[in-house]
């Protein structure tokens, strides 16, 4: 199942008091997010990663339909590099936990970056 901002504002709801509130709070957070994406400030959350605007270079492609070649040209595109707590959840190399927030941080000392605990 995709997880959509539907879903989301489903999830949030009984945290914070019903469907409006959560979907108030989603489209708050995403806004501010991508305003300062857009003004060229990254976006970093601690535990869950890092928002950005980046500039692509220039590059040849080519057309499907007529096998043309065609250049596209330089561009700033949105980019998300997920933390390292994140991408360690992801891959299974640290459990979810069952209760709380999965980005809160380790009390100093209780992690190592390779997953073993201290």
């Amino acid at each position: 199942m995709t997880v959509n901002k539907r879903v989301l504002i489903d999830r949030l709801a009984p945290v914070l008091g019903g469907r409006q509130p959560a979907a108030r709070a989603i489209e708050a957070v995403l806004d501010a997010i991508v305003r300062a994406v857009v003004e060229g400030e990254p976006v970093s959350v601690t535990g869950f990663g890092t928002f950005e605007a980046v500039q692509a270079a220039s590059r040849n492609a080519r057309n499907p339909q007529t096998g043309g070649k065609v250049v596209v040209p330089a561009r700033r595109v949105p980019r998300f590099r997920a933390h390292e707590r994140f991408r360690d959840l992801a891959d299974g190399r640290r459990d979810l936990p069952q209760e709380g927030s999965a980005i809160r941080k380790d009390p100093k000392g209780t992690y190592t970056s390779r997953g073993e605990a201290a």
